[in-house]
């Protein structure tokens, strides 16, 4: 069984930086693409970086394109969010997820596993 733990969240300033960790532990072979999505109060899950298997083409979403970077290690079943720029309305609970297959999807419903999740808050 895939398990999926977040951490690296927390309290900034509008205009700091954050950087999230996922460590992934069980089944190499059930982890393909991984991503993140995040979680306001009264607002649907939001999509916020995917990565492909091997690392390729990382997607993101216009609000955080340019200040937000995902990327994965793969020998330590690792991957991370780099948030830069961090603004009032990037406030929310975020989530590592990671799907069986090898291509990402800004699709939540398209994930195996999830996290539970990391608490950002960004002050103005």
């Amino acid at each position: 069984q895939v398990r999926l733990v977040e951490s690296g969240g927390g309290s900034v300033q509008a205009g700091g930086s954050l950087t999230l960790s996922c460590l992934a532990t069980g089944p190499d072979f059930s982890i393909g693409a991984m991503g993140w999505f995040r979680q306001a109060p009264g607002n649907e899950r939001e999509f916020v970086a995917a990565i492909s298997k091997r690392g390729h083409t990382p997607d993101y979403p216009e609000s955080v394109q340019g200040r937000f970077t995902i990327s994965r290690n793969n020998n330590e079943n690792m991957m991370y969010l780099q948030m830069s720029s961090l603004k009032p309305e990037d406030t929310a609970l975020y989530y590592c997820a990671a799907r069986n297959t090898y291509y990402d999807s800004r699709n939540s419903r398209e994930y195996d596993y999830w996290g539970q999740g990391t608490q950002v808050t960004v002050a103005s």
